[in-house]
């Protein structure tokens, strides 16, 4: 039975909508992107939803936005994909990595004792989809101590007057913070990832969620960020291509990273259908924990505590005591039976390129542990039941298999 990793939710519905979008003879920015911001604003309680082109290119924008520079220091955990720390170096700042805690994500302590004089933003990874602890980070930012320490470099840091904090939110479209809170609304920024393997897609592409506190007017910012987006030219595309619209203006400097029509069909869609959609990864993400919960070697990833709820995006087992080559060797094992699975994630302290620029994964010791025994199964929604009792069994046998033979 051979069962792929990630497969993206295609169904009628969806097809339609991109079609609908090709037959309009207007497939670049326009009305469909506009849409898809109302939808996820609407689903998410942001004040202002921007889309673009990728979840990376909107953290490198927001963070120039910010006005971070070279000496600058912006907090990520060392336990993410790259794409976290290389958009802070992509907007000319530093990378500062901290350690994981227990449930994947970012210490707040860690974070605590890596702040300086010169942090200007915190990016908080909510892996798998699980939520990270808002409350306390932004407890931590507006502390008095803290914000003293702040030394605003940009006007846009001024009016802030502490540290931003920018959810990197691209695995928890869907989940709960609280009860009656879903992630997009609970820090300054939040950006979720639309990529193909991605809850809610748009084959490629992202959405900068906008809760900004006074006095930031965040449907001004939406203007201008929308602005800065396609290069800050004071005209998009669609309003140039009405007669006698052709004069525009070019008003800073600005990034060509906005998104497409045509892409934006397809998330438009889906979000339609998303409530449905998360229904069925929760069903598929609580059988693997009812199945595995009788292993004593079966580490089960969080989904909820208290009011906070996965997005349920990656079901990350860990299996207990594991070396690296035993977790290497049991997903060898279940590729056997053509099960596609993963890792999430390749410490950024173990990567070639962050190596070569001093960090050391030994400064990271639970990032580590994390890792070490981690293998993401496939979840979506059109998992079956007799998929998932194959891919159950053929786990359970991989595991028996690596511990029973040398």
């Amino acid at each position: 039975m051979r069962i792929p990793f990630s497969p993206p939710y295609i169904d009628e519905a969806v097809i339609n909508e991109v079609v609908d979008s090709l037959r309009s003879g207007w497939i670049t920015s326009g009305p469909k992107v506009k849409a898809l911001e109302e939808e996820i604003k609407l689903f998410s309680n942001a004040k202002e939803v921007l889309c673009v082109n990728s979840w990376t290119s909107g953290a490198i924008m927001m963070l120039r936005w910010l006005g971070v520079q070279p000496e600058d220091e912006v907090i990520v955990p060392a336990y993410t994909y790259s794409a976290t720390a290389l958009a802070v170096l992509h907007a000319g700042a530093k990378p500062v990595m901290v350690d994981s805690g227990k449930d994947f994500n970012i210490s707040v302590e860690a974070i605590r004792k890596a702040i300086t004089s010169k942090t200007k933003a915190i990016i908080p990874v909510d892996i798998a989809g699980f939520p990270c602890d808002y409350e306390r980070i932004m407890e931590l930012v507006n502390e008095p101590d803290v914000r003293n320490l702040f030394q605003p470099m940009s006007p846009v840091q001024e009016k802030l007057g502490r540290i931003l904090v920018v959810n990197d939110a691209a695995h928890s479209l869907g989940a709960y913070y609280n009860r009656n809170q879903r992630t997009g609304c609970e820090t300054d920024i939040a950006i979720f990832s639309l990529h193909a393997v991605k809850n809610v897609t748009t084959a490629e592409g992202g959405a900068i969620c906008l809760n900004l506190p006074a006095p930031f007017d965040n449907a001004e910012l939406y203007k201008e960020l929308r602005m800065m987006s396609l290069n800050c030219q004071t005209k998009d595309a669609f309003s140039k291509s009405k007669a006698g619209g052709w004069r525009y203006d070019i008003v800073g400097l600005g990034m060509k990273i906005n998104m497409a029509d045509v892409n934006a069909a397809i998330g438009l869609a889906q979000i339609r259908e998303y409530p449905a959609l998360l229904k069925e990864r929760k069903r598929v993400f609580n059988t693997y924990s009812k199945a595995f919960a009788d292993c004593d070697w079966a580490i089960i990833p969080p989904s909820v505590d208290g009011e906070k709820e996965s997005s349920y995006h990656i079901y990350a087992l860990r299996i207990k005591d594991f070396t690296e080559e035993q977790r290497d060797r049991m997903i060898d094992e279940i590729a056997k039976y053509e099960v596609a699975v993963n890792v999430h994630f390749i410490p950024m302290p173990m990567l070639s390129f962050f190596k070569s620029q001093g960090y050391d994964i030994r400064s990271y010791p639970q990032a580590y542990k994390n890792f070490k025994g981690e293998i993401s199964l496939p979840i979506y929604p059109q998992l079956e039941e007799e998929q998932l009792n194959f891919i159950i069994d053929v786990v359970k046998s991989a595991y028996k298999t690596v511990t029973t033979t040398k």
